[in-house]
């Protein structure tokens, strides 16, 4: 068994029990589609489809949802990140919901490790503005409907999963130094599994944004409460910060076609750079490189994933300005001609976060792929005792060293993202919507994902063992799902290896939505507690 690891860094839970069989981790359906990381918020959103919403109701409302089924991932405090295929214009388009650094940021005062935690550590929440303003500009339901079965469930509550527990558990020393722990905790100790945990601070807050709508959480009374919240413990926002409501920006997705299919995925400030240059390079080798349960497979894509992270790093750009480069590098065919000639020369040697994700897809042909967090688990571990919700520690995820990086931590700035939501179109028509949560895992996530479709279902191309390679050449596996003359293989060219259990929860957590024949298929990954589900 793997060594537990106490590193945030890590936002590691390597999970030994039984996966849940009564989740619906697979499903068909000829009406749509939803795939989600909580079978709460799958439930909530299939509702909406049910009710005639489209992709967009259905997607806000399993959003807000996994904000309070899933609150150590996302919620109102952090940000959102969506990609939008609008089957009435067939356009595509990208929601930029970056956070935002406040204002009374001192730049270069700060170190990374004094905002890991505490409410410092919070940048400008925008996932109400951004889930408001895709209900608003592409929904057909009204916020308050959408947002009916989310208050509900804040103020009924609904049971303590096995995941959650043990994330709990992990956490409990910092939950107890932290104000999150009168919401998260229970007379000081983490809620048992099958415990009704409810939120009644929480579904006030929610039932205050219905009403009045999602100004107030920037202008009105949430706000106030935020202000004197952060006024009180030292942080950094205030209400200036606050008014100036961070409304999405949408951007146009980047692409590129692996095996004969179009791939249309996040761009700046996200990391869609990184999954295009992985499918493009990955696209270069023969089927003999292709299968991940292979040595010669595990070893291309841990070439492939590092190259590409390691890329993005030494070429960050703002997403302002992003557009108007020339020549993108990392985009290009001839790019990834190089990078698989470099990888080939070196295979022939013999050398010795947290994060969520949905998807949705209606009837209609509209398609929703989401991803949202609160950076790592838990947060910032603070919340307001008036408001029930947990900051985001996306100050964190900022450049603090390189004062020309286009994330280096200054007032307004737009922290690191390494989200990928992602829709493929067979012909001109969306066949798949697929994304991760997992930091620098999502893009590789993904992309193992796309590979295993070839030639496995999509249960079995969620569902099998994954890798992951970081910058400095360390494989994280799910080692006991796997040959063991992989491990072998990749010491003996450089790699080291890191042992990770079965469905390990570092790995990612996919979820999918295929239209494929008339019907609609979505499967939920077993890493965690998700479900899917159609109307």
């Amino acid at each position: 068994m793997a060594k537990r690891k106490s590193d945030l860094d890590t936002v590691d839970l390597e999970l030994t029990r039984q996966r849940a069989p009564w989740l619906q981790r697979i499903a068909a359906s000829p009406k749509g589609m939803v795939a989600t990381a909580h079978f709460k918020a799958t439930e909530a959103a299939q509702g909406i489809l049910a009710k005639g919403g489209n992709a967009i109701d259905a997607a806000v409302c399993g959003a807000f949802t996994l904000g309070v089924c899933e609150p150590a991932a996302s919620g109102l405090g952090g940000q959102t990140m969506a990609l939008f295929y609008n089957a009435e214009t067939r356009k595509t388009i990208a929601f930029d919901g970056s956070s935002r650094a406040p204002h009374r940021v001192p730049p270069g005062e700060l170190r990374k490790k004094e905002l890991l935690r505490g409410h410092k550590a919070t940048t400008v929440p925008s996932t109400p503005a951004v889930l408001a303003y895709m209900l608003q500009t592409y929904g057909t339901m009204s916020l308050s409907e959408v947002m009916k079965p989310v208050i509900e469930l804040a103020e009924k509550g609904y049971k303590v999963t096995e995941l959650q527990h043990a994330l709990m558990q992990r956490e409990l020393k910092h939950l107890e130094a932290c104000t999150a722990s009168k919401f998260f905790l229970k007379n000081g100790r983490s809620y048992k599994i099958g415990a009704v945990f409810k939120q009644p601070v929480l579904a006030k807050t929610l039932q205050r944004i219905a009403e009045f709508g999602v100004e107030d959480f920037y202008q009105g009374e949430i706000a106030k409460d935020i202000h004197d919240d952060m006024v009180k413990n030292g942080g950094f926002i205030r209400d200036d910060d606050l008014a100036q409501i961070p409304w999405p920006i949408e951007r146009k997705p980047i692409s590129c076609r692996f095996r004969g299919n179009k791939v249309l995925t996040f761009g700046e400030p996200g990391a869609g750079r990184t999954l295009v240059q992985m499918l493009n390079v990955a696209g270069k080798f023969s089927s003999e490189y292709f299968n991940p349960d292979t040595p010669k497979g595990a070893l291309l894509l841990s070439e492939i994933i590092r190259r590409a992270n390691l890329d993005r790093q030494d070429r960050p750009f703002d997403p302002n300005f992003y557009p108007q480069v020339q020549g993108k590098r990392m985009l290009t065919e001839e790019y990834a001609d190089l990078v698989a000639k470099q990888i080939k020369k070196r295979l022939k040697k013999n050398k010795g976060d947290d994060t969520t994700h949905l998807s949705v897809m209606d009837s209609s042909g509209n398609v929703v792929s989401l991803t949202q967090s609160i950076e790592r688990v838990y947060g910032s571990f603070e919340a307001s005792p008036k408001l029930g919700f947990l900051y985001n520690n996306y100050m964190s995820a900022f450049e603090y060293k390189d004062i020309t990086h286009p994330n280096y931590l200054r007032p307004a700035a737009v922290p690191w993202a390494s989200v990928a939501p992602t829709i493929v179109f067979k012909g001109r028509m969306p066949w798949l919507a697929i994304g991760s949560p997992g930091s620098e895992r999502i893009a590789p996530a993904i992309l193992q994902v796309l590979m295993r479709l070839q030639y496995q279902s999509p249960y079995d191309a969620v569902a099998s063992p994954r890798l992951h390679c970081s910058i400095k050449g360390k494989v994280s596996l799910e080692a006991s799902r796997m040959r063991d003359d992989i491990p072998r293989l990749l010491n003996k060219y450089g790699f080291s290896i890191d042992p990770r259990n079965a469905y390990s929860f570092y790995l990612g957590c996919v979820q999918l939505v295929m239209h494929d024949r008339k019907e609609f298929i979505g499967v939920a990954d077993p890493r965690r507690d998700g479900s899917a589900g159609g109307p």
